[in-house]
């Protein structure tokens, strides 16, 4: 494919404007309820948790595709994506691959429903436990010499497949891909706590931030006599932590730079500042 240059104007543009952004948030603190925030009838849910039950009143639901196994999702990833045509044919991702991914599923309610703009992949956290099944499986996973399981093989392999595929999801041309990931606060070896994007393997977790362009986390917020937030689990207020640097020390980067330190949990409200310009 021949080299081509593209204008402010041409970002711009429908067809290459897209935004990926990571939410992160305890569990059960409504990071799926935030469907509820986006419109419906443009939004694909892949879910990966198995239900939906936070949005099965939501009356402008959007379209879900259950996905139960690692090669399901990348199938879908490849629909929706297209192909990476760097990649040899016998890869997945590949030309060959997408070929046969349309094959598949051509004339399906799943080819149409990989069209819609806006992909909300619930959650990438349970996703990586399936990759990592699939990937226990694979000859990388064993040792050359004795056979025998290889956990190191086998955490690396599940690194190469996350971020190589989530990195070739989040760049689909004219796509908003959200991305959701519980986060835990846990002890560091040295006895410090610190806020984790809870992924299995540890190398996706430190990778990941870096391939999207927002992460958010997602909170309960208390307010003091002054009206300043404060992290609390037992409140009730939820708001967005969207800076890096934040007083709360939980992940967040803002590549727009349109975001305030915290904002409303407004999916929809987010997305529009994020991509608002001057």
């Amino acid at each position: 494919m021949a080299l081509r240059v593209l204008t402010a104007e041409d970002r711009r543009s429908a067809a290459h404007n897209k935004t990926s952004l990571l939410i992160a948030g305890p569990y059960g603190v409504g990071k799926t309820s935030l469907l509820r925030t986006l419109p419906g009838a443009r939004t694909l849910i892949i879910d990966i948790e198995g239900g939906l039950k936070s949005v099965d009143t939501w009356s402008g639901a959007g379209s879900s595709i259950p996905v139960a196994n690692w090669r399901d999702f990348q199938d879908l990833t490849v629909l929706i994506a297209g192909p990476d045509s760097s990649l040899p044919p016998q890869k997945f991702l590949s030309e060959q691959h997408y070929e046969h991914a349309l094959k598949t599923y051509a004339g399906t309610i799943v080819e149409e429903y990989a069209r819609l703009p806006i992909v909300f992949v619930d959650s990438i956290t349970v996703l990586t436990r399936l990759a990592f099944i699939y990937a226990q499986q694979q000859p990388e996973a064993f040792s050359e010499k004795t056979g025998k399981p290889d956990t190191r093989g086998a955490y690396g392999l599940l690194a190469r497949e996350v971020i190589g595929t989530l990195s070739h999801l989040q760049r689909a041309s004219g796509k908003t891909v959200i991305f959701s990931a519980i986060l835990a606060h846990v002890k560091d070896d040295f006895g410090q706590w610190e806020w984790v994007i809870q992924l299995e393997g540890s190398k996706a977790g430190r990778e990941l931030p870096g391939i999207v362009d927002q992460v958010v986390t997602m909170h309960t917020f208390r307010r003091d006599e002054e009206g300043n937030y404060a992290l609390d689990d037992k409140a009730e207020e939820r708001r967005f932590v969207c800076t890096r640097g934040n007083p709360y020390g939980v992940p967040a980067k803002d590549r727009s730079r349109n975001l305030s330190v915290t904002e409303a949990p407004d999916l929809g409200a987010l997305l529009t500042k994020i991509n608002h310009v001057e």
